[in-house]
């Protein structure tokens, strides 16, 4: 029998025996199982709150789900709680590893680092590991992210493995291949007509609004545009803890009348402000190929964005789709004139921005995930 095992430490939510959770990451998925007889996925899950909008369902008839603790050891209660999570967990995936005909491990996370101990027993098991992180050795991660990724770069400790990461880095092993992902099917690029930006200059940020997104310099970059009397509107999709301190901040610079919080929106409400957005302000501490930025470009919305993981072979080493920054709004600023002053300027990176992400489509994405069997 086909049977996958997914190791991954996305949460899910359970409702009704249907099992819930990310949608980006559920539509990816959908996409590695629809071959497979069965499914196992062994996962955090929640049986207390409903799927919210942004959250979607796998899709496969023989599914079965092995909940585990959502580990963590960010303080010392959850310490204590995970003396005796973390045996139970690697006693489960050791178990469902030896019973499936193949492993997807999701990595960096949590349950990828137990997991990558844990698949060195099963050398014989084909595996698929998915390093949906920042590959870039030279870069600041935890000490966790680095060690499931030198597990899974040596072909000593994980053995056939093909280890799927989002750009080309010279120090990979033979284990390493690299992919993209994707969001929309080749049906959906239609095409876009942007408002000119003469008349009012939309902006937006989609993600979660934390500390790692430095969600705040949309704020800051909004008070330096109304200072210089250009009419504008921000919107911010996602949620996340600092969302409440972000509106603060609108109200305290005087510019929560131009920012609009949206909080978590579907799939097409994405489309539809990306769609009408002149310009993606993603300024991530952190990434591996930032789904924000592939589909601002995949709807013109021209990015601009941090040099991390990937990023900078997405907007083109001469940024001819996008602009590469620093977390600074006054640089932002002065990146961004040069746009308002030549329509010609920003419709032709845009295009360019468009015509490139829009060669990554699901259907794409679907013929890799083939060859990798």
């Amino acid at each position: 029998m086909d049977s996958l095992l997914i190791i991954t430490c996305v949460q899910h939510i359970e409702k009704d025996g249907i099992y819930y959770a990310y949608g980006p990451y559920v539509r990816e998925m959908n996409l590695w199982i629809q071959s497979k007889e069965v499914v196992t996925v062994l996962a955090p899950v929640v049986h207390t709150k409903s799927p919210g909008k942004i959250d979607i369902a796998y899709s496969h008839p023989n599914l079965r789900f092995r909940a585990v603790p959502a580990y963590h050891v960010q303080s010392w209660p959850a310490r204590f709680c995970a003396i005796w999570q973390v045996p139970l967990i690697l006693f489960k995936m050791a178990l469902e590893m030896s019973k499936a005909s193949q492993i997807h491990i999701r990595i960096p996370g949590n349950m990828g680092l137990l997991g990558m101990f844990v698949q060195v027993l099963f050398p014989n098991k084909p595996k698929v590991i998915k390093y949906a992180g920042n590959w870039d050795s030279e870069s600041s991660q935890p000490l966790t992210f680095k060690i499931q990724r030198n597990i899974a770069n040596s072909t000593f400790l994980t053995k056939n493995s093909k280890v799927l990461v989002y750009g080309n880095w010279p120090d990979s092993s033979s284990n390493v291949v690299p992919l993209f992902t994707a969001s929309y099917r080749a049906i959906e690029a239609k095409p876009v007509a942007k408002s000119p930006l003469g008349e009012k200059v939309k902006l937006a940020f989609v993600g979660a609004i934390y500390s790692g997104k430095n969600p705040e310099t949309g704020i800051h970059l909004s008070r330096l545009l109304k200072d210089r009397g250009i009419d504008f509107e921000f919107t911010y999709c996602g949620d996340g803890v600092m969302r409440e301190e972000m509106e603060k901040l609108s109200q305290e610079l005087g510019v929560s009348e131009q920012v609009v919080f949206l909080g978590n929106v579907t799939a097409d409400d994405i489309k539809r402000i990306l769609g009408e957005s002149h310009f993606l302000i993603f300024i991530s501490r952190t990434e591996g190929w930032p789904k924000a930025v592939a589909e601002a470009m995949f709807w013109g919305c021209v990015p601009f964005t941090s040099a991390v993981s990937c990023v900078p072979e997405m907007v083109g080493r001469n940024q001819e789709r996008g602009v590469l920054l620093e977390n600074d709004p006054a640089k932002i600023l002065s990146a961004m004139l040069p746009f308002l002053e030549d329509e010609e300027l920003y419709l032709k990176t845009s295009r360019q921005a468009m015509e490139w992400s829009r060669e990554f489509t699901l259907e794409k994405f679907q013929e890799e995930i083939a060859k990798l069997g």
